[in-house]
This record gives structure tokens, sequence and C-alpha cells, in this order.
């Protein structure tokens, strides 16, 4: 609803005189212009960083889509009058009537100029206003209001004291802020300073009080408050002036200070240079460096090496190139710990504990690292050696090196090996090239500051060769104890000893490591972990640390048992525990959602919740097929061992044929043309019909199609699978088998045994079917991996044949 206009006519006199609140006061009267009269109903305009006062004087800049109206409705009023009021909030593009106060300011538009989307509007504050009642709530805002007209307060002494205190604390501004004294002549040259009304407005619009405090000022209309309210916010403001003051004059004698003292230093630098006592930046290097050589124990060569360029370096120009590259030279040179050992902690009860703490499981680990600890005490010290630990992603490889160095007090250093392809990275570049460094283990030696740590070289199987050279092969002489204690760096072009380092090298598999480079290394193997040890892994580290990260509280995340086994079944179940600690966080984070959602704590997280935080499931229980030419074999991956069904049926009768799917491999298609070869020459000595190859069009399927599969170690399942086929009977019980299969019915060995078994257990396949050169590779497995598993072990297919068929149908010795 807009204003009504016949109402906004209603106009009162802008006068000075009114009814008096101190001593008597003069009412002169005068006769008043149109445009000097206020109108009753006034338009107003929201301001929100402080009040306007009347006799300011000031251009404003308003939103021009939300307060044009406004401001077109003063102007066509005789009076050209808006009136401007505070709002208790920021934003004065959506004010609506309750946020404005009660009191404002009558103003004048003397000016509007638009600027883009704003106008900048010139006003002049002429009277306060009491806002009685709203005419319109809508834009434009239109109010009824009464005015509080100046009053003339000549010869009114008892307000001369609250005056002259007011102008005194505006004299004690005016040294601490320049601005205060522009302001004041403005003041002056339209009003005097008898005018305590003006005089109490104008001091209250001089301090930087926040907007409330100033509010109230403008809503006193009594003059005697409204000085005494004036007169404690100058005082104040006196007081954060002369704090500003202070830390002003602080800061310049600082500046000050400095600068004198630049201008000192380089004057001195003057003197001592004209009375020969000077050290130029070249003297000082050569000083910094013989400092460092006196706390190292250099070889001969080295030391031969330091002193000739620190002799050249001492007669180069500082200007010249060469003068930078000889300088790195030296600093390399003498930054590296030559000579310098931490000592070695050979407690082998304390490398237990620490080993025990950090990981859980990986006993034949531990104690393969225990051994090493210990025929370094009973030699006195550990000497280098090359460690390389191999398996399945997310074992804990990386954190075991982290532990060894921990065990041993050895400073740690890793880097990764994934991906490269200069040999420089490990040799260093030579000094003729622009931007030379030396390789990655000398730099290793001097972040450490130490010629023994523990260099830890991830991902060893991944590393690439390119034009650039053959990072591996630079490997052999850093990994070969008779060779690193005289590496030599391109870069250093000096012999290093590298024979105290120990080494811990990391992979996935072996095949791609080259045969001299992993002859050099010492093996151990980690394989994945059994479902009841990442039960534990989960409780004793991962969940902690999961929580942690989330910001939990142990009590305000409750999971057990049976849900931690549940998310390892359904939705972790590979060799290690990365994909489990994601899926903990997971968990974990959603937790947190609920509980800033309102949720009170704890949070109880059972197993039939996880569908609910974690989806559903990747795995589902599957267990091994079972029936006429099916036959579960085990195999081995880089992520770990696997299960796999190896099927195989007849397709037609209409003459002899083989077929093979399943995306395999050249090497597990001979295994399959073997195991076709040796079942078809040997059915009727199995039990199957003599001639039963001899009609029938086969086709053998290795699940699932979509996954690349290789490797010699299917054929004795797929004789099997094939065998059972022609018998037409399945397998009596549940039964997995691995090994490699001749022409003649050897059986073979395959690697991989540990994956193999703890993948068979994973499957719950209680039975198993190994070759005989394996058994020792069996034995040597933990017994808790070992218990309740039953194996067979085979030299010939007719052991395998005597464990998965009826002995009653096997012939012996064929």
């Amino acid at each position: 609803m807009g204003p009504d206009m016949e109402s906004m006519s209603e106009e009162t006199p802008n006068r000075p005189g009114g009814a008096g609140d101190a001593g008597s006061v003069s009412e002169a009267k005068v006769l008043a212009r149109p445009g000097d009269l206020l109108p009753v109903h006034l338009p107003v305009l929201p301001i929100a960083n402080r009040p306007f006062f009347p006799g300011q004087l000031i251009p404003l800049l308003v939103e021009r889509d939300p307060w044009q109206r406004t401001i077109e409705t003063a102007l066509e009023s005789p009076s050209r009058a808006v009136g401007l009021v505070l709002i208790r909030g920021d934003d004065t593009t959506r004010a609506q009537a309750d946020d404005y106060y009660s009191t404002g300011t009558a103003c004048r538009v003397h000016k509007v100029e638009p600027i883009e989307d704003k106008l900048q509007v010139y006003v002049e504050g002429l009277e306060r206003f009491a806002i009685e009642s709203w005419v319109s709530r809508e834009r434009p805002f239109v109010v009824r209001v009464r005015y509080f007209p100046e009053k003339s307060y000549s010869g009114v002494d008892e307000l001369r004291p609250h005056t002259i205190a007011v102008i005194n604390t505006i004299k004690e501004l005016l040294p601490l802020n320049p601005l205060y004294g522009e302001e004041l002549k403005y003041f002056l040259n339209r009003f005097g300073p008898d005018e305590p009304s003006r005089l109490a407005d104008f001091a209250a619009s001089l301090t930087s009080a926040n907007k409330e405090e100033l509010q109230a000022v403008l809503e006193t209309v009594a003059i005697r408050e409204r000085l005494e309210k004036v007169l404690l916010l100058l005082k104040k403001e006196v007081e954060v002036a002369r704090a500003q003051m202070s830390i002003h004059k602080q800061v310049e004698a600082s500046m000050g200070k400095r600068q004198r003292e630049f201008l000192l230093r380089e004057q001195m630098k003057v003197i001592q240079k004209e009375l020969g006592l000077a050290k130029d930046d070249r003297t000082a290097e050569v000083e910094r460096f013989r400092e460092r050589i006196a706390t190292l124990a250099l070889p001969d060569e080295a030391r031969r090496r330091i002193d000739e360029e620190m002799e050249k370096f001492s007669v180069l120009e500082v200007g010249s190139p060469e003068y930078a590259v000889t300088r790195n030279y030296l600093d390399w040179l003498t930054s590296l710990p030559w000579g310098k050992h931490s000592p070695d902690q050979l407690d082998l009860q304390r490398a237990r504990a620490v080993l025990d703490e950090e990981h859980y499981g990986l006993a034949d680990v531990k104690d393969r690292i225990i051994e090493f600890i210990a025929v370094g005490a009973m030699k006195g010290e550990v000497s280098g050696s090359i460690l390389l630990l191999v398996g399945p992603p997310g074992v804990g490889k990386t954190s075991i090196g982290r532990s060894i160095a921990h065990a041993l007090g050895r400073k740690f250093y890793r880097f990764s090996l994934g991906g490269m392809r200069d040999e420089a990275e490990i040799k260093g570049h030579r000094r003729t090239y622009i931007g030379a460094m030396p390789g990655k283990f000398v730099q290793a030696i001097k972040e450490v500051g130490v010629a023994n740590p523990v260099i830890m070289l991830d991902e060893i199987d991944k590393i690439g060769a390119s034009y650039q050279g053959d990072p591996a092969s630079a490997l052999l002489e850093v990994l070969d104890p008779e060779q690193n204690r005289d590496f030599l760096d391109h870069y250093l072009d000096v012999r290093f000893d590298l024979s105290k380092v120990l080494f811990v090298c990391t992979a996935n598999q072996l095949d791609t490591i080259p045969a001299p480079l992993l002859d050099r290394m010492e093996l151990i193997r980690l394989s994945g972990y059994l479902t009841a040890e990442k039960v534990a892994i989960a409780q004793q580290y991962l969940i902690p640390r999961q929580l942690e990260r989330a910001g939990l509280k142990r009590g305000q995340l409750r999971m057990d048992k049976a849900a931690v086994r549940e998310v390892i079944e359904r939705y972790a179940r590979e060799a290690g525990v990365r994909n489990l600690e994601k899926r903990l966080g997971t968990i974990a984070r959603k937790v947190v959602v609920k509980i800033l959602q309102g949720t009170k704590p704890p949070v109880h997280v059972g197993a039939k919740d996880l569908e609910a935080y974690l989806g559903k499931t990747d795995f589902r229980p599957e267990p091994p097929q079972r029936g006429v030419g099916v036959v579960t074999g085990l195999a081995w991956t880089p992520l770990g061992g696997a299960t796999l069904d190896v099927e195989a049926t007849r397709v037609h009768e209409a003459g002899r044929g083989f077929k093979l799917t399943g995306q395999l491999g050249a090497v597990m298609k001979e295994s399959a043309e073997i195991a076709y070869s040796y079942a078809a020459s040997h059915c009727d000595h199995y039990g199957a019909p003599r001639e039963y190859f001899d009609k029938a069009f086969v086709h053998l399927h290795v699940p699932a199609g979509a996954t690349p599969k290789d490797g010699p170690s299917a054929g004795v399942t797929m004789t099997s699978a094939l065998l059972s086929l022609a018998r037409g009977r399945r397998l009596p019980r549940p039964i997995a088998m691995t090994g490699e299969i001749t022409l003649t019915g050897q059986v073979l060995a395959v690697g991989g045994i540990r994956e193999k078994v703890i993948a068979a257990r994973r499957a719950g396949i209680r039975e198993l079917v190994l070759p005989e050169a394996n058994r020792g590779d069996f034995d040597e497995l933990p017994a808790y991996i070992r218990a309740g598993l039953k194996a067979h072990f085979a030299r010939h297919y007719d052991d395998v044949a005597q464990v998965v068929f009826d002995k009653r149908t096997v012939k012996r010795g064929g």
C-alpha cells in the first residue's frame, strides 16, 4: 500500500522554538516559508552503520532499485524531506518496518546523482522525530512522526559547565588526530559554540562509538542528559586515540631504529674494508665450509677433492658462473655426514615390543627381523643389508620398514621407485649440466644427517626404463654389499660408503624385478591376513585411527566384533587391510553426520546396519560350486590368493573338439591343452569310457570372463574337471587343488602356496591337494594357518585321483 499523498500535505513548521527542559528558554516567533515546513507524514530510508544527527550534511549512497521510489516521494514534497532511521540489522535492502528504531532524523534532500546501480543523495539533517505510526509498511515506507524542534538555550547558565566540558574534551582530541580539526572547522562555520544541542550532536558524530550507543544519544531529547552521554563517549574516544597514538609512536621508533642500524652497519662495512678487517662473501663461505670440515671424519680421497675445490673457489670471481657451481658442489660435499653414525639399539626385547605394538600377527616376518637384529647384537653392530618385503597391497610392507627403523633407533627415509625412468635419479647428474644434483641416495643421506639410516625403496617392482637409462641396472651397485661401500655418485664424483645403510625394498610381485637385482636382496614374504587377523587389526589399530581422524571420541561409536567381521566378509575381502580401513572410515564419517543431526551418542553399528552405511555388499556369500565337470582350483594374484571354479561341459557328440574361454593367457592355454591330452589318453585308467573324448566336443571355461588369467598352476584342476565330466560324477566333497601337470602325469611345484592356502580357508574349504614338491612350503606356514586343514601331496596325477575320485575305479601305476 502506498502513502496517502493528501495526508502528506499536512506539514508542520521547522521552527527553532518549543518547550524547554532547562531554565527559561526564549521562544522566537518567525514567519516560516513553505519550504521550511516539515510534513507530518514522512518517507523514510534505512541506514545500517550509525545514526544520522541533526546538523550533519553528507552524501548518502543508496541502492537504486529498492529506494528510488522513496527518494522520488521525498522530492515531490515541497519540503523535499526524508527521514533517515537506523535499522537493527546490517542489510538495508531487506529492511522491514519492524527493523527500524523508533527515533530518526528528518533531512532535506539537496541533490540526487545516479551512479551506475546506486543513487548518491546529498542530505542535510534538520530535526529529530519519533515514529508514532506506520502509514505504509511497504516500500516506499511512510510514517507519521512527531518532531522535537531544537530550542534556543542562550542565557541558560546551568548548561554552561557541560558545554565547556564537551569543548575541552574535543580540544584534547585535536592533537591526536588531524581529522578532528577539519570536522570542527566545518561545524564552527555553520553553528556557534553556544548552541549546546548542535554541539552535543556534533560531538557524538565525531566519536567511533557503536551504533547502539549513538542511537541512544539521538533518542535523548533532554539536553543535559544528552550532553552527559556525549561527554562519556568523548572520554572513551580520547583514551582510544591516545592508545593509537602510542602504538604509532612505538612503530615509528622501531622503524627509525632499524633504519639507523642499517646505516651504521653500512658505514661499519666501509670502515672495516678501508682498514682491511672486512670479510667479503667468498671469505665468509670459505670459513663456513672449513667449520663444517672440522666436524667430519673425511676419507683421504674426499679430503683431497675438497682441498682442490676450496683452492679453486678462493680465486674465482663472485659473479662468475663457475663460482656458483663450485659453491654448490662444496656445499654438498661438506653437508654429507662423513663418518657420522647413529648408535644402534640392539635390545631384542625392546625390538620385539616395538614390532608387536605397531603390527598385529606377521609372526614369521617379526622373527626374521629379530634374527637380523640378534646377529647385529652378537657382532656389536648391524651391518648394511638389503631386505625385500613382497606381498599384496595393504598388508603393511611400508609400515614394517618404518618399524624396523624404530626398533633399531635409526633415522628413516623413504622414496618410491614406481615409474622412475632416469638412472640419474639413482646416481645423480654430472656437474657439467645446468641444475645438476646428486641422486636420491646422496640426498637421503644428507637429509637424515647420518651414514647408517634405514632407507626404504618402495615399489621396486614398478621401476621403469627409457632412453635416459635403466634405473634397475643403476641399483645393482647400490644394493650390492660388496660394491656399495665405494658408491660413486656422478655429481659428487667422490666415493661414499653406503655399506652401513639398511635398505628395505617393497614389491607386490617378483616377476618384474630383474634377476640380478633380485639376487642381491633377502626375500621376506608377507601374505594376506585371515578374517580373524583382520578383525583384531581393525579393533586394535584401524577403528581407533578412524575415530581420531573423524573427531570422534571412543565412546561415541560402538561397533561390535560381528559387524567388523561382516564388513570384512562382505565389503573388504582382499588380502590386505587398506580397503577395510576405507570402509571403517566411511562408517565413522556417517556417524559424525548422525551425531551433528541430533542423534545422541553412543551410536551402535551392528551387522544388520551395514547396508545403511556402506550400501549394497561387494561380495556375496558364494560357496565353491560343485557338480559334474566342476572343480575348485587355487590361484595366486598380486592382490593375494583366490579360488577359481574350473568348469567343463560336453557341447555335443557330433565330433571331437575342445574349446577354451575365460580370457586365458598363453601359459594357461598350454596347461589346458596338456590337461586335455592327458585326460583323453588316460580316461579309461581313471574310470571313464575310453571313447568319450573321441566323440565329444568339450568346452572348458574359467570364470570370470572379464578377468585375465595366466600361469601353469591350474593343470591339475583342469585335468580333474575333464575327468569328472567324462566319468559323469562330481567330486565327493569340497576340495581345492593346485599344481602343474605334464603329459606323463607328473605334478610339478607351483608358487604362492601361502596365499593359496589362505584363499582356501577364506572360502571355507578344509581339504587341499598340493604338489609333493611344495610340502616344505606348506609345513613352513604358521600353525594357525594350517590348523583345521587336511592337505594331500601328489607326485603324480594318480595321487590326485585317489583323493578326488572313487579309489575303486582308479587303477594304480597306469
